[in-house]
Parts: C-alpha cells; structure tokens; sequence
C-alpha cells in the first residue's frame, strides 16, 4: 500500500465594485465581471501555471471537483517519490 500526504492551500479572490447611489442595479450587464472573465483571470491562470510548471518533479494539471469553473478552478499537483528515481527529502537538519 502506497502512503500519501496531502495539503490543501487556497488563493481567493473577491471581487467587489462599488456603484453611485442612482445606480438601478445590472445596468452595465456585469461588464466589471466581464473584464474579470475574458481579461484578467486567463492572466492570472496563465501565470500561476507557468510558475508552477518550473519546478521540476511536479505533475500538474487543472481539476473540476463539481464547481463552476467561474467560480472555482483547481490545480492538482502531486509528485512521486514512489519510483525510486527521486529521493525523499530530509528534514532541515537531518541527515540520513
């Protein structure tokens, strides 16, 4: 049987605009939302996987776990030290 560890980390972003007080609600169609959509978020995607994918010996790659991808986008990374081509890393100051 194969152990394996796992850790979970969450970078989230909230998007908030603020309107003026004549504001009749979804006039502007969501056009800040929009921008966040078509512009900003295939930006920031794009560079979080190009930083990930220099660190060698990781496998990564984008899961849906049942959440929109307008809400949520997942990026599995995992790495085997099972094979014996790598070996475990030690602990600061452990030597083995």
């Amino acid at each position: 049987m194969t152990f394996t560890e796992d850790k979970t980390f969450t970078l989230r972003f909230s998007l908030e605009v603020r309107f003026p007080d004549d504001y009749d609600g979804e006039e502007d169609g969501y056009a800040w939302l929009k921008a966040w959509d078509e512009e900003m978020k295939p930006e920031v995607l794009k560079a979080v996987r190009s930083v990930l994918r220099r660190h060698s010996g990781w496998s990564i790659h984008v899961r849906n776990r049942g959440m929109s991808q307008e809400d949520e986008i997942e990026f599995a990374m995992s790495k085997d030290f099972s094979g014996g081509s790598s070996s475990v890393p030690e602990q600061e100051g452990e030597h083995r």
